[in-house]
């Protein structure tokens, strides 16, 4: 289990706003037919950079998530799309939320809910 701090910023903090993060695309996840948007975005504050993971099933109603974890950039050059949770999964905590959980954030740990 990978320790994070937590530092009291913003970007640890729901609801979030897109305005406090810059972000670039990483790539598509295709495992399992998922087809999950993988992205990194890094903290206009704090500059801590973060592993985006969002997943919608477009033909169930309600079933958009997301989930996000810290990266350090040691580590970032290692992540791809198709290992992104299994990383997060080993987090000590990440961040997740969607219409999937009906919420804008929440903080978890341990394995992510793909079905």
């Amino acid at each position: 289990m990978k320790k994070i701090p937590k530092l009291g910023c913003a970007c640890e903090k729901p609801p979030f706003s897109h305005h406090d993060f810059r972000s670039s695309a990483l790539g598509t996840d295709h495992t399992d037919g998922r087809h999950a948007e993988v992205s990194i975005l890094q903290c206009k504050l704090c500059q801590r950079i973060w592993i985006h993971y969002l997943l919608e099933y477009e033909h169930f109603s309600n079933s958009g998530r997301w989930y996000r974890g810290i990266v350090s950039k040691k580590e970032r050059p290692a992540i791809t799309p198709e290992n992104t949770v299994d990383y997060l999964e080993c987090l000590e905590w990440y961040l997740y939320g969607g219409s999937f959980f009906n919420s804008t954030g929440a903080i978890g740990e341990g394995k992510i809910n793909l079905d």
